[in-house]
């Protein structure tokens, strides 16, 4: 079965996204091959994303989407844009059709985010990982990167980086209750 696995930045006070979902602050902390947090081998680990309509929509703004074309791309939202290529959206039975994905051989799935999203697959019990990177920024508004209180659950420290522009990346397990 394949890990669902949370890996994103925040904000230190928790924020992803600005109020109106614009990531530009993330422009000052780019990936790059020297910097890159981890990002080129969790790639390497995946082969499905999973993201929330307005993350898609973000991303496709910036002409964005075209780095994931090797990887089968699952939009959750309320609108169906109908499928592009690699890009898939799922509108019903969110949890069903996450499960179904799952449960199909292959490579890890990475949840890439929004917030509501985030929070419905860790109400689920799906998420069975999360690397969160968090950037040495104060957004004070913003889409929180756990809305609408998920429910409680406990995870353990696996690794924890410091890097030297401030941003420190921690890497949690999911406890089995």
């Amino acid at each position: 079965m394949k890990k669902i696995i949370l890996y994103i930045a925040a904000s230190i006070d928790g924020r992803i996204a600005e109020p109106d979902g614009d990531i530009e602050w993330l422009s000052e902390f780019p990936i790059t091959e020297k910097m890159n947090y981890g990002y080129k081998e969790f790639m390497a680990s995946i082969d499905t994303i999973i993201m929330g309509g307005r993350s898609w929509r973000e991303l496709s703004n910036m002409d964005a989407m075209g780095a994931y074309d090797d990887k089968a791309v699952y939009v959750v939202s309320r609108n169906d844009w109908s499928e592009k290529g690699n890009i898939k959206f799922i509108t019903e039975n969110v949890i069903e059709r996450i499960l179904d994905l799952r449960n199909q051989p292959g490579k890890d799935i990475w949840l890439f985010g929004g917030g509501e999203l985030i929070s419905m697959l860790l109400a689920a019990d799906l998420v069975d990982e999360m690397q969160i990177a968090y950037i040495p920024i104060i957004l004070g508004q913003g889409i929180p990167l756990f809305p609408d209180n998920p429910k409680e659950s406990r995870w353990e420290l696996r690794h924890s980086m410091c890097y030297g522009n401030g941003v420190v990346k921690i890497s949690y397990i999911k406890l089995k209750d």
